[in-house]
């Protein structure tokens, strides 16, 4: 059980968004395919700028020192600001929440639930809250246009200003017509990876607060994540 756990926690913090597909309202700007990185941060925070939206993902995560491969897949739902639901599917059912404060993580298989504080996994652009909070690229990481090899994409590399962060660099795919975030690949301190695919997107709508609240099911077991120490600079 501590090994599963333990996994796990490894698996969230290094949990970064990759997206693939989107339905909905468009942003278009034909003929302009080599923008700077400030107008295309400037898009991308129209883009997601509405109040909520949600997605189906499939997720590859690489824990190298435990030589560990992990496939998921499920459903995403998100409410600006900070508000996220992540509900996993396969290979088991599990559920991540944060209403911004607090953080829940559900296994459903092994009922038993983890509470933290939702700073320590989601603060400072981690764990793909940027996507609740786009400016949150602006404030949180370094920017940089990558050359891509992908002509219908953008690349663009994120590295923390904060040494604090478990998350050492990530690499964002945008589409050129859309401004959709079409991929990420982020590594951690250990060189671990996780890459997600998303699609059927579905922007401007307005998630129920209740959406983002947990109350453990009767026999739930609940454990306490410990709290983060900051690194200092």
């Amino acid at each position: 059980m501590k090994q599963k756990i333990k996994i796990w926690l490894v698996v969230l913090s290094s949990l970064i968004l990759l997206c693939q597909s989107a339905f909905g309202e468009q942003t278009v700007i034909s003929g302009k395919e080599n923008l700077s990185i400030e107008k295309i941060l400037d898009q991308m925070e129209k883009r997601y700028e509405g109040p909520g939206f949600s997605a189906v993902f499939s997720q590859i995560s690489v824990i190298k020192a435990m030589e560990i491969t992990d496939n998921a897949s499920g459903k995403i739902l998100i409410k600006r600001p900070g508000k996220m639901r992540w509900e996993y599917e396969t290979p088991e059912k599990q559920l991540i929440l944060t209403d911004g404060i607090t953080m829940w993580v559900y296994r459903h298989e092994d009922k038993q639930v983890m509470i933290g504080r939702s700073p320590d996994y989601f603060g400072g652009g981690k764990g793909a809250s940027f996507l609740s909070d786009m400016k949150l690229i602006r404030k949180e990481f370094d920017v940089q246009l990558e050359q891509s090899n992908e002509r219908e994409t953008y690349k663009i590399k994120l590295v923390p200003k904060e040494v604090k962060y478990d998350i050492s660099k990530i690499f964002l795919w945008v589409s050129k017509k859309t401004f959709d975030i079409l991929g990420v690949l982020s590594y951690n301190l250990y060189d671990d990876e996780t890459r997600i695919e998303f699609s059927g997107y579905k922007f401007n709508i307005i998630p129920d607060d209740s959406q983002f609240d947990f109350i453990p099911p009767e026999g739930t077991e609940i454990l306490q994540m410990e709290e983060k120490q900051e690194n200092s600079k």
